[in-house]
């Protein structure tokens, strides 16, 4: 994961996965009401072809087989490398596959009516151990490099208690909201640790980076303490901004999804009132006075 591509990859994917969850569980909460809400840790696709329903399942199952390869096969010379980093890495999307596996697994054999918890369980670990090597694989990961890691550590901290309230509590929206936005979030700060440590033109101004390969390294090395300062007050800077970004997208998202209930409200009203107007014809009367 120490290049742009490996910083860049892995949070499309992540910020593709938290957006297709948030429009989901907003569009379903504008659509049963508070109180039929029910959690959902996966979605079926809607398609004609009824084949493509478990295409969530089946495309986070695949791309992690595919990181895991990625991390201990040496492309270059096509044998295994057993680095620790590589290791860790290959560990957390290990977890992605044991939950994806598990879910596919219930649902093409028809027993995932009561595994709602399971697979609540099963998300609280994955955040939980990407939590957990997270932490411990920062702690080689200095300057620059180490406090954009820590900034991460928050995030997946924020996944991994949501996803235990969401658990607790399958009937409640905000924690089900939360979730999805905090998984948009890590992909986010993903790409944004690819540009501003991996990517030249975006290194801060004072910094260089660091080509060394030694084992307490990091991506990028301000010169200056002011320089470093500087650096990781942007650093903050971009984890607010993204943040205020991310808000502004589930705030639009609920009055579009607002507006669509509200109108369909008013129609189901409309046909109601008619209805019974239709029944008795001084109301149709009075009715359509109210309409004039």
């Amino acid at each position: 994961m120490g290049t742009f591509v490996g910083h860049l990859v892995p949070g499309l994917a992540l910020l593709f996965l938290g957006l297709w969850h948030a429009i989901n569980t907003i569009h379903i909460y504008y659509l049963n009401g508070s109180t039929k809400f029910m959690l959902r840790f996966w979605y079926p696709f809607k398609s004609p072809y009824n084949k493509l329903k478990h295409l969530e399942l089946i495309l986070i199952i695949s791309f992690s087989i595919f990181a895991i390869f990625i991390q201990i096969l040496d492309l270059q010379h096509l044998h295994l490398s057993f680095e620790l980093d590589s290791i860790e890495h290959a560990t957390i999307f290990l977890q992605l596959v044991i939950f994806a596996g598990f879910a596919l697994f219930t649902e093409l054999t028809h027993l995932s009516e009561n595994t709602l918890e399971v697979y609540g369980i099963l998300v609280s670990s994955i955040f939980g151990q990407e939590l957990f090597l997270l932490h411990y694989h920062s702690t080689d990961h200095i300057g620059l490099e180490g406090h954009y890691h820590w900034l991460m550590q928050l995030i997946v901290c924020a996944s991994f208690v949501t996803a235990i309230f969401a658990t607790t509590s399958p009937n409640s929206f905000p924690p089900a909201l939360i979730l999805a936005l905090s998984v948009i979030f890590q992909g986010c700060w993903f790409i944004n640790m690819g540009f501003m440590l991996w990517v030249r033109d975006f290194v801060p101004r004072g910094c260089i980076m660091n080509n060394s390969n030694n084992m307490m390294h990091g991506a990028v090395v301000c010169e200056t303490n002011d320089a470093d300062f500087r650096a990781r007050a942007l650093a903050n800077l971009q984890f607010c901004w993204i943040f205020s970004a991310i808000l502004i997208f589930m705030a639009s998202i609920c009055v579009v999804f607002g507006r669509r209930c509200v109108a369909r409200r008013q129609l189901v009203e409309y046909d109601r009132l008619s209805s019974r107007g239709a029944d008795d014809p001084v109301a149709t009367v009075g009715f359509k006075q109210i309409q004039l």
